[in-house]
C-alpha cells in the first residue's frame, strides 16, 4: 500500500532543494528576457502589426563583467545609467579604448570608450536611448548577452551578430593589433 502523505513530503522536500539551483542559475548564468519596443528593429521585434509579438531572448550572463568578453556587436541588456528600474537592450558598438564617432546629442564628434565601459546604440538609429545620449555605460550594468531568440519560433533563424544600425563607428580601437 502507497503512503500518499510520505510520497507528498519527499516530492515537496526534492522541489524545495531545487529552488537555490534555479535560482542561481538565472542569477549568474542564463535567463529568458521579453524584448519590448522598437529600438533594436529589424533585428528584435521585426513587425509593426497590431497583434505584434515580442521577442523572447536566451540572455547569457556568466562572465559578463569583465570588458574583455564583450565584442563588437554583441546585444546586451544593460540597466539604465540614468534610471536603475528601466532595462535596455542595445547593440555594442565599441568596448574599452575603442574611439568612436558620434552622433547628437552626444557633445563631442568621438568618444574615447574608457576601461570596463561599452558604447552601445540600438540598430533603429531615430528611434533609441542609447550611448549617444548618456555617454558609454559600465560593464557593471550589463545584466546579459542576447544570444538566441528562443520565441517565437519563427525567428529561431534570426542572427543577431547582423547589425543593421550605423556602420563602422569605429575611430580607431587599441585592442586590435597594429
Amino acid at each position: 500500500m502507497v503512503n500518499y502523505g510520505s510520497y507528498a513530503l519527499r516530492s515537496a522536500l526534492i522541489t524545495v532543494t531545487w529552488i537555490p539551483v534555479a535560482l542561481t542559475l538565472t542569477e549568474h548564468v542564463c535567463y529568458v528576457a521579453k524584448i519590448e519596443g522598437s529600438s533594436m528593429r529589424p533585428t528584435l521585434n521585426p513587425s509593426d502589426s497590431v497583434n505584434k509579438e515580442s521577442d523572447w531572448v536566451l540572455l547569457w550572463k556568466f562572465n559578463l563583467k569583465q570588458a574583455k568578453n564583450w565584442k563588437e556587436n554583441d546585444v546586451v541588456l544593460f540597466k539604465s545609467p540614468m534610471d536603475p528600474k528601466k532595462v535596455y537592450c542595445k547593440r555594442v558598438k565599441g568596448v574599452q579604448f575603442d574611439q568612436v564617432k558620434t552622433r547628437t546629442p552626444y557633445p563631442k564628434e568621438t568618444c574615447l570608450i574608457p576601461r570596463n565601459h561599452l558604447w552601445v546604440e540600438g540598430d533603429n538609429v531615430y528611434h533609441t536611448v542609447d550611448s549617444n545620449m548618456f555617454g558609454p555605460i559600465s560593464t557593471g550594468l550589463a545584466l546579459g548577452k542576447a544570444v538566441r531568440i528562443i520565441w517565437p519560433p519563427s525567428r529561431w533563424s534570426a542572427d543577431l551578430k547582423l547589425s543593421v544600425g550605423r556602420g563602422d563607428i569605429k575611430v580607431f580601437s587599441y585592442n586590435e593589433p597594429q
